[in-house]
């Protein structure tokens, strides 16, 4: 749970950038691409992300106009990755401009729970990186290169002078 603002914006723009990576990654192509008949596309996946941000901070009374939580996946990789950009950009305005570290133990209805908005901003990072691995499986299925986010991915370990490990 973030008890700092400046902590969460140092967290966030960091994992926006990991993010960001994975969304360069989307092509028109590649956005069908699923594990299996029935689940997620890499579109729908990458759209969720993008919707959550959204969604999960209108529960706490910030509103946004880049994109509509509700609205279904674009077909094209270049307004997903700039709903991505909108979103988060706007997200960090928004927190920055309306919130303070005290506003962080204020709690708002989540899901039939109250929670305070520190653990809430914590819950949208775990959430999007549980996603973002989601996203970097069904990148590797369609071939699309894997971008390293926590170091570097089986592509990068050479650049980096790495041998692959024997298991």
């Amino acid at each position: 749970m973030f008890r700092k603002l400046d902590d969460f914006i140092s967290a966030y723009r960091s994992l926006a950038e990991g993010t960001a990576k994975v969304f360069a990654q989307l092509t028109d192509d590649n956005l069908d691409q699923s594990v299996a008949e029935g689940h997620r596309t890499l579109g729908g996946l990458a759209w969720h992300i993008v919707t959550t941000v959204p969604e999960m901070m209108s529960r706490t009374g910030l509103g946004f106009s880049t994109v509509d939580w509700k609205s279904m996946p674009p077909s094209s990789a270049r307004e997903i990755m700039e709903g991505y950009a909108g979103v988060s950009d706007e997200l960090l305005s928004a927190v920055r401009d309306n919130w303070s570290d005290e506003s962080l133990l204020r709690t708002d209805e989540m899901y039939g729970e109250q929670w305070p908005r520190g653990l809430t901003l914590s819950a949208l990072i775990n959430h999007e990186i549980h996603h973002r691995g989601q996203m970097t499986v069904l990148l590797r299925q369609a071939g699309s290169k894997v971008p390293g986010v926590f170091g570097p991915s089986k592509e990068e370990w050479k650049t980096f002078g790495m041998n692959e490990p024997p298991y």
